[in-house]
C-alpha cells in the first residue's frame, strides 16, 4: 500500500499549499462568496462569513490528482484506463461546479447556473460518463452491494448507465447540499475516501473474491489521494473557515465517491459511506413534500438542510459540525463492518 500512502502524502502537502495560495489569491481581490439573505430564504445568520474566499475545491481536486500521478513513478503499478475514466469524469464534473462559483463570484450573488438548468446539465453528464465507463472499462454490469457478484442483479447495459448516471448525479448533488457548515462537506467526504481506499486495496489483495474490479489498486491510489487532499484542505476550512470548498469541490468530490463505488461495485453500500450526504439530501426533499403537500404552509425544519435546522434551534455551528462528523464517521464504520464481515463469511466457506 506503500503507492496509496504516497498518493495522499503527497496530495496533503500540495493541498495545504495550493489552499493557501487560494485564499491568498481571492483575498488579493476582493472576491469571495456570497451568501443568501432571508429574502432568498438563505442561512442569514452565516452572512458575517460573506466574502470568505471560496472555490478551494480548486486545491482538493489538483492535490488529488497531483498525489495519484506522483504515485504511478514508483514501479509496479499503471495508469488504467478505469481509473483515467474517473478521472475525466471527475474534471468535467469539477468544471461545472467551477463555472457556477465563478457566476456567483462575479455577480456577487449566491446564485449561479439557474439550479434546474444545472440539475439537467448535471444529470446529462453523468449519463455520459457511466456510458465511457461501460464503453471503455470491463466494468460490471450488475447491482451491486459489497460486490459485482452481491446481489449481482444483472442489468442491460442502457439501464445500468441509467442507474449508474443517477448514482454520480445523486452524490455530487448530496455532497453540494452538505457543504454548507465550515469543515462539514470536506469532513464527511475524508471518511468516505478513507473507506474507499481499503476497500479497493481489499479487492486488489483478494482478486479471487473481487474478480470483477477492474485496476483496484489504481483505485485505492485515487481514493487516497482525495483522501490526503481532503485533510490538507481542512487546514484551512475548518471551522472558522478561511475558505470554502464552493462547487467545484462539491461536485468534483461527489462524483469521486459515485465513482469509486461504481469501480468497487459497492454502488448500494455507497448508501452507508455517504449516509451523512444521504441525511442531508434527504432532509431537503422532506422539507419540500411536506411544504408543497400543506399547501405552502407548514415546514418540517425551521430550515433546511437539516444543519441550518440544528443551527435554529440553538446548537452552536461547531457543535452541529463535530456531531455530523461523528453520525458519518458511524455509517463509514457500519459500511466497512459490513464489507469486511462478507469477506470473512466468504473466506470460511472456501
Amino acid at each position: 500500500m506503500s503507492a496509496g500512502m504516497t498518493s495522499a502524502a503527497t496530495a496533503m502537502a500540495v493541498a495545504l499549499v495550493g489552499t493557501r495560495a487560494l485564499i491568498t489569491f481571492f483575498r488579493n481581490r476582493g472576491k469571495g462568496q456570497p451568501i443568501l439573505g432571508k429574502e432568498d430564504r438563505g442561512p442569514d445568520h452565516h452572512l458575517g462569513k460573506q466574502g470568505t474566499p471560496t472555490m478551494g475545491g480548486l486545491a482538493i481536486i489538483t492535490a488529488a490528482f497531483v498525489g495519484w500521478a506522483v504515485a504511478h513513478i514508483r514501479p509496479g503499478i499503471a495508469f488504467s484506463d478505469q481509473a483515467m475514466i474517473i478521472w475525466v469524469g471527475i474534471l468535467v464534473m469539477a468544471f461545472m461546479g467551477f463555472l457556477d462559483d465563478y457566476i456567483k463570484v462575479r455577480r456577487s450573488h449566491n446564485r449561479g447556473i439557474f439550479w434546474k438548468r444545472k440539475s439537467y446539465i448535471t444529470l446529462g453528464l453523468a449519463m455520459l460518463i457511466a456510458g465511457w465507463l461501460v464503453a471503455g472499462t470491463g466494468i460490471s454490469e450488475t447491482i451491486s452491494f459489497t460486490r459485482a457478484d452481491f446481489p449481482g442483479w444483472d442489468l442491460h447495459w442502457v439501464l445500468w448507465v441509467i442507474w449508474a448516471g443517477l448514482i454520480i448525479w445523486s452524490t455530487t448533488n448530496a455532497v453540494n447540499v452538505t457543504d454548507g457548515l465550515d469543515g462539514l462537506a470536506g469532513g464527511s467526504a475524508l471518511l468516505g475516501f478513507i473507506a474507499f481506499a481499503i476497500i479497493a486495496y481489499w479487492a486488489f489483495r483478494n482478486p479471487d473474491i473481487y474478480p470483477a474490479v477492474v485496476n483496484p489498486l489504481d483505485l485505492a491510489v485515487v481514493a487516497a489521494g482525495f483522501a490526503g487532499a481532503c485533510a490538507g484542505f481542512l487546514w484551512y476550512n475548518a471551522a472558522p473557515a478561511r475558505i470554502f470548498m464552493g462547487d467545484v469541490g462539491a461536485l468534483g468530490v461527489g462524483s469521486a465517491l459515485a465513482l469509486l463505488a461504481l469501480g468497487t461495485n459497492t454502488h448500494l453500500l455507497l448508501i452507508l459511506i455517504c449516509g451523512l450526504n444521504v441525511m442531508e439530501a434527504g432532509s431537503v426533499a422532506i422539507q419540500m413534500g411536506v411544504f408543497k403537500a400543506s399547501g405552502r404552509t407548514r415546514r418540517l425544519f425551521r430550515m433546511s438542510p437539516v444543519h441550518h435546522h440544528f443551527e435554529l434551534v440553538g446548537w452552536p455551528e461547531p457543535t452541529v459540525i463535530i456531531r455530523f462528523w461523528i453520525i458519518s464517521g458511524i455509517c463509514v464504520a457500519t459500511a466497512l463492518a459490513i464489507f469486511i464481515g462478507d469477506f470473512t463469511r466468504l473466506e470460511q466457506l472456501r
